[in-house]
């Protein structure tokens, strides 16, 4: 199996983070304003996630019907002026669908990344400040997380908790975590052992404020690349199991439209091309920026 961009990202910073750290002063942020000026791809990517969010915004200004309202006298109907992206198999409006849609796919993009940034920052910090045992069961149930393939661990919860956004969020959180925290804890490895916190630490500095003031600021610019390509990956897992059946039956996700469309994808292909097609940019959109992060922010990358 093929890795995805951020697999890829994460496994090579918790191997090269031990020999450098990204400091969050001025010259980081000056970066990403470069990169925006220099990345024409990253500055796409920005724009289209500023329309999608505009448009989850305005959703009910754009789409003219109900999402859910049925016509049955309009089932399957073609594009057309009345119907911009066509109707489905209950007769309703696709492209108010693909307009609603966003709001709940964004919303499992966000929230469920959200959720495990926290908890893999918070795991990792301990894991790498604390040491010892700390480090040995957080990194041994980080392993297990990582050992399991992360859409069949999510189908496992799903189908253990129930079909719903909630144990959505659950799922995508739990399949998340573990990366980041291997991410967070090399690089508290390298920093504890810092000139700058050893001169805290001799000064009777606790512990914890060691953690919160000198160590995390410094995971900040890393934990930001890795949260703008953990929400493209949470869209994509709620969309694979959503088509698989899986996923929750009443939320209008771009998924899920997928999902009921394929039965009728030679008949009337609109009903997955206009979900998909949603998917395809928005995904792309989070890739473009993460990786401009990325050139921007990591030292290796510069020239």
């Amino acid at each position: 199996m093929r890795k995805s961009f951020k697999d890829k990202y994460t496994a090579g910073l918790s191997e090269r983070i031990i020999d450098a750290e990204i400091q969050p002063d001025q010259g980081v942020f000056a970066s990403i304003g470069h990169m925006f000026r220099a990345n024409r791809a990253a500055l796409l990517g920005l724009i289209l996630i500023l329309l999608i969010l505009l448009m989850a915004l305005t959703a009910p200004l754009i789409a003219r019907y109900d999402p859910n309202a049925i016509d049955l006298v309009n089932m399957r109907k073609a594009p057309s002026a009345a119907h911009w992206f066509g109707t489905d198999d209950m007769g309703r409006d696709v492209f108010a669908r693909v307009v609603y849609g966003s709001r709940t796919s964004l919303m499992i993009g966000f929230i469920p990344s959200i959720i495990s940034l926290i908890l893999g920052t918070a795991l990792g910090l301990m894991a790498g400040y604390l040491g010892r045992r700390a480090d040995a069961v957080i990194m041994r149930l980080a392993d297990v997380v990582l050992a399991f393939p992360s859409l069949l661990l999510a189908m496992v919860v799903m189908y253990t908790l129930g079909s719903s956004i909630l144990n959505m969020f659950i799922a995508l959180s739990i399949i998340n975590w573990a990366g980041t925290a291997r991410v967070v804890r090399a690089q508290t490895l390298s920093l504890k052992e810092k000139e700058f916190v050893e001169a805290a630490r001799s000064m009777g500095v606790s512990r914890w404020k060691i953690v919160f003031r000198h160590i995390l600021p410094n995971c900040l610019p890393n934990l930001i690349v890795l949260f703008t390509l953990d929400i493209p990956g949470a869209i994509m897992w709620e969309s694979s199991m959503s088509f698989l059946g899986v996923g929750d039956p009443n939320a209008a996700s771009w998924g899920l439209m997928v999902s009921q469309g394929k039965s009728y994808a030679y008949m009337c292909p609109w009903l997955i091309l206009a979900p998909g097609l949603a998917i395809l940019i928005t995904v792309m959109a989070f890739n473009f920026l993460g990786d401009g992060l990325r050139d921007a922010i990591d030292p290796y990358m510069k020239t």
